[in-house]
């Protein structure tokens, strides 16, 4: 069976950078007819906080991106003090005492020489002594796994073969001097204690990917089939990290951005196959191929998605908005007349109630002075309500011939007149709705 997982720190909010990685394994298990597991890499207890835990289930709900089993790091902790023991006593795990400052004098030595900065394995070669010495001293030991130094190769999911020499690559911290179990490791004891079949991550992880498939071959399990998608970068090819703080799926949907229309963005952004608006999670996977992916770095504008949830809403049948139609104030006999009238004119669902606004109590803007006369002769020969879909031609038709004005010049002063906008919904649609129209003075 194929089994996927996110695996979010909660740390933070849940941003349109790591929603990839969630949306691309939630969807290989869905279209697989899978399990998808979302653990919550908690290992760290001082930045872990609860509220972000909510939140983040909160925000991937949103999305309708649900689970089928549900983790957290913080209750397999035994079973990390487990798996180190074993490695161990395998000799993949030897303790170490340098300090970052001893450590970063190492790396520029090393650069000085023209050598690759990687940790020189100090550590492995103390003796019992030397470490009770250091102890003593008052230093705190921490553990890293033992590299095998050979050339650590996988197929990629989107990038291809991959090689990369275990020699260029320090021995990986696996445990803290306070005993804080690392993402590299808990991430692997999880990944093949659960069964893990598939990964997706960002293309950043691909050192970590080949670190930790020898610590998953240590552990005797065989490892997951890797895929890592590109990195989003800012419109203009800038670094996004510096902009997930207005990024978080939070703020955009606070913002009014629909879910579909982040899902139908994300799902083929990087890709080679246009975006294409989906109304519906099936249409997402039933579009989504993770072979079409590319290794490029992949421009993200956030501007993208207020189109895209326009033409979501256009979409949307009365049936599906109508609470939200009746919440603004809409009286029930109108409801369905008004949404059919307003959804193509909608930004975001705010706006819904802004449109009844001005239906309910006429515009509040002034018609420009040049047209003021012509408005009120158009307005005296408005008849009274109730107006319906014909009122609009009939009326424009008698003001055309009585004042002489057509095309643009006819129609903007007097939708002006009565909406206080110059664009929105077709007036025939709108006139059976107005409660309150202008009178000429």
């Amino acid at each position: 069976m194929t089994i996927t997982r996110f695996a979010p720190s909660p740390t933070g909010f849940l941003h349109i950078g790591n929603l990839r990685a969630a949306l691309f394994n939630w969807a290989i298990a869905r279209k697989a007819g899978g399990t998808f597991i979302l653990r919550l890499d908690d290992t760290d207890a001082e930045r872990s906080k609860p509220e972000f835990a909510e939140a983040i289930q909160e925000d991937l709900t949103w999305l309708g991106l649900t689970w089928d089993r549900f983790e957290r790091q913080s209750d397999r902790l035994a079973r990390y003090a487990e798996v180190a023991g074993m490695l161990r006593e395998r000799g993949r795990l030897y303790e170490v005492f340098e300090t970052p400052v001893e450590l970063e004098l190492k790396r520029k030595k090393q650069l000085n020489m023209g050598l690759p900065p990687v940790y020189d394995r100090t550590g492995l070669r103390l003796t019992e002594a030397e470490r009770e010495r250091l102890r003593a001293e008052g230093r705190k030991g921490y553990w890293r796994f033992l590299l095998d130094q050979t050339r650590i190769e996988w197929t990629d999911g989107i990038l291809g073969p991959l090689s990369i020499d275990a020699a260029s690559v320090s021995d990986p911290v696996l445990i803290k001097a306070d005993g804080q179990v690392l993402y590299t490791f808990a991430s692997v004891v999880d990944d093949v204690d659960f069964g893990i079949t598939d990964i997706v991550r960002g293309a950043d992880h691909v050192t970590n990917t080949a670190t930790q498939i020898q610590i998953i071959e240590a552990m005797g399990a065989r490892p997951p089939r890797f895929a890592h998608h590109s990195l989003l970068t800012g419109p203009q090819g800038e670094a996004l990290s510096k902009r997930l703080g207005t990024l978080s799926l939070r703020d955009l949907r606070r913002e009014g951005v629909e879910p579909m229309a982040i899902l139908s963005l994300m799902a083929r952004l990087g890709s080679s196959e246009p975006v294409e608006l989906c109304t519906s999670l099936d249409e997402i996977l039933e579009g989504f191929d993770l072979s079409t992916f590319g290794a490029a770095p992949t421009k993200f504008d956030r501007e993208d998605l207020w189109p895209l949830t326009s033409r979501y809403l256009a979409a949307l049948p009365f049936e599906q908005v109508r609470d939200a139609v009746l919440a603004a104030g809409v009286p029930a006999p109108l409801a369905e007349a008004f949404w059919n009238a307003v959804r193509g004119n909608l930004r975001t669902r705010a706006d819904i109630a802004g449109w009844w606004e001005v239906f309910r109590d006429g515009p509040r803007t002034e018609v420009p002075e040049a047209d003021r006369d012509f408005v009120a002769t158009a307005l005296s020969l408005l008849p009274p309500p109730p107006y319906d879909a014909g009122t609009w031609g009939a009326w424009t038709e008698a003001v055309k011939a009585a004042t002489g004005r057509k095309g643009r010049a006819l129609y903007m002063p007097l939708r002006l007149a009565l909406t206080g906008r110059e664009t929105g919904p077709e007036m025939a649609e709108v006139m059976p709705l107005l409660q309150k129209v202008p009178r000429p003075a």
